[in-house]
């Protein structure tokens, strides 16, 4: 599991899409962060709103765009492999879960790690690391990772995930930010499965995330552990 995690956490890091992602990333907290002033002066903001502002344009860019741009990286994380027949290979060497977890695991380190250096930029200008606000980001970064593997397993052309990935990537954070605030009772229910819901509050509640990512991943390893290679 190790090994295949840091071969996808070294591969995510090599393309040119991942280049253009972390220099979006990096762009945006530092012009977020060193303007945040003129944001804070042009709106009427509450004490706890004004401490926050600097992650004001990653918080956006990450709420919009985080699916799409989790989905464009990893969208072919598994089907590739079986596409390219090096699938057999690796389930001859380890457990299905384990090449399972060990791709979840890389894509989970290199979000971890750009957005470590995204709050450290931040942090220049805001004076301060806001561990509260990146564990909620990072709670969303690991629902989309697991959403992502999990259709990664289930379909096995990569060709067609990366249509599925561009689709949900746009549709996801609309379609999550409608279940949260609509009143319609077919389908307001349905809000305690986004993970947007949990973020509505400066709670811990937001670690529900991370426990429907892991339902996401259960579903996967079902899925996985019954695919022929």
């Amino acid at each position: 599991m190790i090994a295949i995690g840091k071969r996808e956490f070294i591969s995510m890091f090599k393309s040119v899409k991942s280049i253009i992602i972390i220099a979006i990333l990096l762009l945006t907290s530092y012009y977020s962060a060193k303007f945040s002033g003129l944001l804070a002066s042009g709106i009427a903001l509450t004490e706890k709103e004004m401490a926050d502002i600097h992650t004001v344009g990653l918080l956006i860019l990450l709420f919009i765009f985080g699916q799409l741009f989790v989905m464009g990286l990893s969208h072919d994380s598994i089907n590739k492999e079986s596409h390219e027949r090096t699938m057999r290979f690796l389930v001859t060497r380890t457990s299905r879960l384990q090449i399972l977890l060990g791709k979840f695991a890389g894509a989970w380190l290199f979000w971890f790690t750009c957005l470590v250096i995204s709050f450290l930029v931040i942090a220049i200008f805001a004076l301060k690391f806001d561990f509260f606000i990146f564990s909620q980001v990072m709670a969303l970064l690991t629902f989309q990772i697991a959403l992502t593997i999990l259709l990664s397993v289930a379909i096995p052309k990569p060709s067609a995930t990366m249509f599925l990935g561009i689709l949900i990537g746009l549709l996801f954070p609309a379609l999550g930010a409608w279940l949260v605030f609509t009143d319609n009772p077919w389908f307001s229910w349905l809000k305690f499965a986004s993970p947007y819901y949990y973020l509505m509050e400066d709670t811990y509640q937001f670690l529900i995330i991370f426990g429907l990512a892991g339902l996401l991943l259960a579903a996967a390893a079902l899925i996985f552990n019954r695919r022929e290679f």
